[in-house]
């Protein structure tokens, strides 16, 4: 698909890094500004005190700001463990005619959200592991809290993000690999899905799969990654366009305009009835434009964290 750009601009995707962890600090920030003192503080390294739990380990600094009692946490302790599963398929490369690398494709807005969570994970003194696929499993780490572990899938996260898709056309069998790293994940996990739900065969073999990734007492987020502009709402102008098929390489040339309110309504209910299929598995599903920001990421993670927890 020919498109001008996106519009999730980020001045310091240089430093990968770096603006991942501003985007935690900032995210903090404005927890702690928020009325909901109980949740900034337990993302704050805290967590809530509960009757039979140690009073020698209230904080009361934060006990004298919120009149709550919450405990601290010690670097050993790990709560929670988290697996992040990214589709690195050759659709996921799209846009592909972006003029700079401030300018995000729907892979490159996954590996920096995948980023800022593991950063968020790491302040929370949880595990967490990384999973990659496209036409292959192209890489895996298991669940540990390590600094060295943090760095490893951060760096891999940042080559992800960056590197250039080659011009070849790469078909990815999704449910494959999502079966593959259920298998993989034996302790009960929060798992974590980017994906922008194109995949070979019938949708039914997909669910399947996100069904299987529930085995175990997991708990599973899909954040499905969309172009708003184009993907959904098909805007683009009345000229003739060619639109090629990054997967297959399948090429079509038609005037968008002659075919935009039958696609949009097929994309309409393509989404219902991913929706319909997640919330009948008890999988969190949330769909999220490449242009949004990523506190809706961190928010649904954090909510999703509580109910784990539960």
């Amino acid at each position: 698909m020919n498109i001008e750009e996106t519009t999730n601009k980020y001045p310091n995707l240089q430093n990968f890094h770096l603006l991942a962890q501003q985007i935690v600090e900032g995210f903090i920030s404005g927890m702690h500004k928020s009325p909901f003192h109980g949740f900034s503080s337990e993302f704050a390294e805290h967590k809530i005190f509960n009757t039979g739990d140690q009073t020698k380990n209230i904080d009361w600094k934060v006990f004298a700001k919120t009149e709550k009692l919450y405990l601290k946490k010690f670097d050993e302790e790990t709560n929670m463990r988290c697996h992040i599963i990214i589709d690195n398929s050759t659709s996921m490369h799209y846009p592909k005619n972006t003029k700079n690398q401030e300018q995000l494709t729907k892979i490159g807005f996954s590996a920096l959200a995948a980023a800022v969570l593991t950063k968020l994970i790491k302040k929370q003194r949880d595990a967490v592991g990384l999973s990659i696929y496209s036409d292959q499993y192209e890489f895996y780490a298991p669940e540990k809290g390590s600094d060295r572990h943090h760095n490893l899938i951060l760096n891999q996260l940042e080559q992800t993000a960056f590197k250039p898709e080659s011009n070849s056309t790469k078909s990815t069998n999704t449910t494959k690999f999502l079966h593959q790293i259920a298998e993989k994940i034996h302790r009960r996990s929060l798992i974590i899905l980017f994906t922008d739900m194109f995949q070979e065969g019938e949708n039914t073999e997909l669910f399947k799969a996100l069904q299987h990734l529930k085995h175990n007492k997991h708990r599973v987020i899909v954040f499905h990654v969309y172009d708003q502009k184009t993907e959904l709402s098909f805007d683009f102008d009345n000229a003739p366009k060619k639109f090629i098929d990054l997967e297959s390489g399948q090429v079509i040339n038609i005037h968008a305009n002659q075919v935009k309110e039958e696609y949009e309504k097929a994309v309409k209910s393509y989404f219902q009835e991913i929706k319909k299929t997640c919330q009948q598995y008890k999988i969190q599903y949330v769909p999220i434009d490449i242009s949004e920001k990523f506190e809706k990421i961190m928010t649904h993670y954090l909510a999703e964290k509580q109910s784990f927890k539960n």
